[in-house]
């Protein structure tokens, strides 16, 4: 059995793994902290958290393994250095934390084309968070690399929105690596890479979550 920490509950694909880890019978808690409350569940645990102040010795970071679903878009966090502070250094820290309070297993969401020497801030920012959580030397790492993710957002994206109707049109005719991601199939492989991930390092791609969206697996 095994206890979860979820990072980035509240986002498109953190929502998904929210409610496919409480639905698993193979976890028997997870812990997901949030700046804003979650809805209750007897299997869950919402310590309620600043990005900026994050506790360094909580017992909540003592897991089996952790899934970080953080990220946001140069949109909403026009300034460099915000959008850093979200995607680099807070998911950096929560997966330090996780490390530290003894996780063998780990999985991040990050980015079809992340690169650490990209000369694009967005995909740069993946490469490195990439490199960087290796370093941790989780026994067990799985990097998910969705290329544009598909689902019902909370906020409005009109750009996003036209995007995503185009993909999906032209999806019968698109390659695996250029069709949409869904959430929930990101959502599937990053928990399931948490509960019953093989030791080493792994890389998930957009064609793999293509394939298992078509097949409807995993």
């Amino acid at each position: 059995m095994t206890k979860l920490l979820l990072a980035g509950a509240t986002g498109l694909v953190g929502s998904e793994a929210l409610a496919l880890s409480l639905a698993n019978e193979r976890v028997t808690k997870v812990i997901a902290p949030t700046r804003r409350p979650l809805t209750p569940h007897p299997k869950l645990l919402n310590p309620i958290v600043e990005a900026g102040s994050l506790p360094l010795t909580a017992d909540w970071w003592a897991v089996d393994g952790g899934v970080c679903a953080i990220g946001t878009t140069r949109a909403k966090t026009p300034s460099p250095a915000a959008y850093r502070a979200i995607d680099f250094d807070y998911a950096l820290a929560i997966a330090t934390r996780i490390r530290e309070g003894g996780a063998r297993r780990f999985a991040l969401t990050s980015s079809m084309g992340a690169n650490a020497r990209s000369q694009f801030l967005y995909s740069r920012t993946k490469g490195e968070l990439e490199d960087a959580v290796t370093r941790l030397g989780f026994p067990s790492l799985t990097i998910v690399r969705p290329g544009f993710i598909g689902g019902e957002r909370k906020e409005h994206r009109p750009m996003e929105h036209i995007l995503g109707e185009v993909l999906r049109l032209a999806d019968p005719i698109l390659p695996p690596m250029a069709r949409i991601s869904p959430a929930r199939t990101i959502a599937a492989f990053l928990i399931e890479a948490a509960i019953g991930g093989a030791i080493g390092s792994h890389r998930v791609s957009a064609a793999d979550i293509a394939r298992a969206a078509m097949n409807h697996h995993p």
